[in-house]
């Protein structure tokens, strides 16, 4: 009998993700900049110049620093912590793993507010975990009740509980007091809460939890892929106490975080305030966009950050139809639970401008029956 793999693997459902399909791509024959890819969430403005001059000078030949020593230490410092209480790694989706890696045991339960990123689903089911989803309904534009999510914490005492804030696909930012309850209860019954904030610079007003990290019942999952246009190098780290920190670097792969992606994210530091203006003007971009889009009569959800989600009749077919006909690239939200909505993630206004001819377009052509593709319904008040 040839060996198989652990039962958990071999019963694994792979989450799906957005961004370019490049089998699909290469099938039929085309480029990947032959797409316009509203998929992902990425800061649209791309890197600053800097980065491309760091990585120009990047030693190839040489090993990587395995502790990403000096650009640990500019995140330590820009947070206010010492850098034991940093951890660099190869994207969040590698942060989150290594959390599920570090803390779970068969048999555990893990709590994730939905509906969210599924790479939490995926880590802790991998490693044996009981995994119960509490999701945020439609009804309540998808805002988790932190009063309620803190009751089944102190009934259930999950191991872990994934908080997604701001909240991918849904946009939704909650407040301190909506997310201090939950801390208080993890902190009651001995969990230990996983705040992934990949997406707060994006949020106009963001709060700050690192002073929560004194409770040691809480981890800060942050993203560099994102805000600061980082995706082909995938850079992430996390903040937390230091006991935590030395579990999931004892957990990491040695030489995680390539030479590459260490150089690009000190020149990305170096040029924060110029970041910080590009997330600025994409905050006004998006609103814009979604004005624009509502009158078209589509149903356009209410977000805090540059992505937002269109109900539509299938959202499967929505994002097939604007592929083939329009080469542009959407998140069909199927794989979150929510098959009608798309999500839309906010790019520069000329590629906008793109976007909503062809919403329009898709409108026009199906008349009566534009619900064949698009929902019309009506737009957000």
């Amino acid at each position: 009998m040839r060996p198989r793999p652990r039962k958990a693997l071999q019963e694994l459902t792979p989450d799906q993700h957005g961004g370019l399909d490049y089998a699909r791509l290469r099938a039929e024959g085309m480029a990947p900049d032959e797409i316009l890819d509203f998929s992902v969430n990425s800061n649209p403005f791309g890197p600053h110049p800097a980065v491309r001059e760091a990585l120009a000078h990047v030693n190839i030949p040489r090993y990587p620093d395995p502790e990403s020593g000096l650009l640990r230490e500019r995140l330590a410092a820009l947070c206010g912590l010492p850098p034991t209480r940093v951890l660099v790694t190869n994207g969040t989706a590698q942060a989150i793993w290594l959390v599920a890696l570090a803390y779970l045991d068969p048999g555990d339960v893990a709590l994730i507010v939905g509906p969210t990123f599924g790479e939490y689903r995926v880590a802790c089911q991998l490693m044996g975990a009981n995994v119960h989803v509490l999701s945020a309904p439609e009804e309540q534009e998808f805002l988790p009740d932190g009063e309620e999510i803190a009751t089944w914490v102190r009934a259930q005492c999950p191991r872990l509980v994934w908080l997604c804030n701001p909240n991918n696909p849904t946009g939704v930012y909650l407040d301190q007091e909506a997310v201090l309850p939950i801390l208080t209860a993890c902190e009651t019954v001995g969990s230990l809460l996983v705040l992934d904030e990949a997406y707060v610079n994006f949020a106009d007003a963001p709060w700050d939890a690192v002073p929560w990290l004194e409770s040691g019942h809480l981890l800060l999952l942050r993203s560099m892929t994102k805000d600061f246009a980082l995706a082909g190098l995938r850079l992430g780290y996390v903040l937390g106490p230091e006991e935590g920190i030395r579990a999931l670097r004892r957990a990491q792969p040695p030489w995680s975080v390539n030479a590459a992606a260490q150089a690009a994210g000190l020149a990305a530091l170096d040029h924060l305030e110029e970041y910080r203006e590009t997330w600025r003007a994409l905050r006004r971009i998006t609103e814009d966009l979604r004005i624009t889009i509502m009158e078209l009569q589509l149903p356009v959800r209410r977000t805090a950050v540059h992505f937002f989600l269109i109900r539509t009749c299938d959202g499967d077919r929505t994002r097939e139809a604007l592929w083939v006909r329009h080469r542009l690239l959407v998140r069909s939200c199927r794989s979150f639970g929510l098959p009608t909505d798309i999500r839309i993630g906010t790019r520069l206004p000329e590629e906008n401008r793109r976007l909503v001819e062809a919403l329009r377009a898709e409108i026009q052509q199906g008349g009566p029956d534009a619900g064949n593709r698009l929902s019309p319904g009506l737009a957000e008040t």
